[in-house]
């Protein structure tokens, strides 16, 4: 029966050595397949790829498997839905089209069981992120990605690979502060009534209790993979494999 709710995010598939990522994948699909009959819905909060731009009549090589198996589970009556991470620089309608899965540029909003989740990837939510919120807008635009699109795509992938290391060590390294930046946003998320605040970007796995409300970080399948469950009115992060 389906009945459980899964949660992922910060995959970066792209990152490692071809051998590496063909390893990173199969444990990727077992994962979707091992789901299919219990997921009612299942959440990516962002990065599954370490960069995304997607032209017009052209997607990048690699990940067949991935792509059929979200497909598989959306044929199989699996709800999948994509939050636009940092490193999704350009998202067109493949997911949407040709996979079936609903692609939202910020957050999600749900209630579950009478409970209220906000979910987000967690880019430019923290007080002191100024910066990346200007380029967030910038790289957002219509009309950037548009003269992006001009590059020839084996040039713009190249650059895009560029600019995501550059992203993904800005996270990396980022402090903010004694206290973790996300986990000061899930309490004023719980202020307005939220019971339940799931984030990633930051690679640190986290599930803290405040007064029966929870602030969850999904961590990044670069160090492990895990995946948040939503099952029997009662949050988890279990890892995989």
């Amino acid at each position: 029966m389906k009945n459980s709710y899964y949660f992922i995010s910060d995959i970066h598939f792209g990152l490692l050595s071809k051998e590496k990522e063909v390893e990173r994948e199969m444990v990727f699909v077992e994962f979707l397949y091992s789901i299919r009959d219990t997921a009612k819905e299942l959440y990516i909060l962002g990065d599954l790829f370490d960069y995304w731009f997607e032209y017009k009549k052209v997607i990048q090589k690699g990940y067949f498997r991935t792509f059929t198996a979200l497909n598989d589970l959306v044929l199989n009556g699996t709800k999948v839905h994509y939050i636009i991470g940092n490193h999704d620089f350009m998202h067109r309608d493949f997911f949407e089209k040709e996979i079936g899965v609903t692609l939202y540029q910020s957050e999600i909003i749900l209630q579950i069981d009478n409970k209220k989740f906000y979910l987000a990837h967690g880019d430019g939510l923290v007080k002191n992120d100024f910066g990346y919120l200007i380029l967030k807008k910038i790289f957002r635009s219509k009309i950037a990605q548009n003269m992006y699109s001009i590059i020839h795509p084996n040039l713009g992938i190249k650059i895009a690979e560029g600019t995501s290391k550059t992203s993904r060590d800005y996270t990396g390294n980022k402090e903010y502060g004694e206290e973790d930046g996300l986990y000061e946003f899930a309490k004023t998320k719980f202020e307005l009534g939220y019971s339940y605040v799931i984030l990633g970007h930051t690679h640190k796995k986290r599930l803290e209790e405040i007064n029966g409300k929870f602030y969850a970080n999904l961590g990044t399948w670069l160090s492990k993979p895990m995946y948040g469950i939503y099952e029997n009115a009662k949050f988890d992060i279990k890892d995989w494999k």
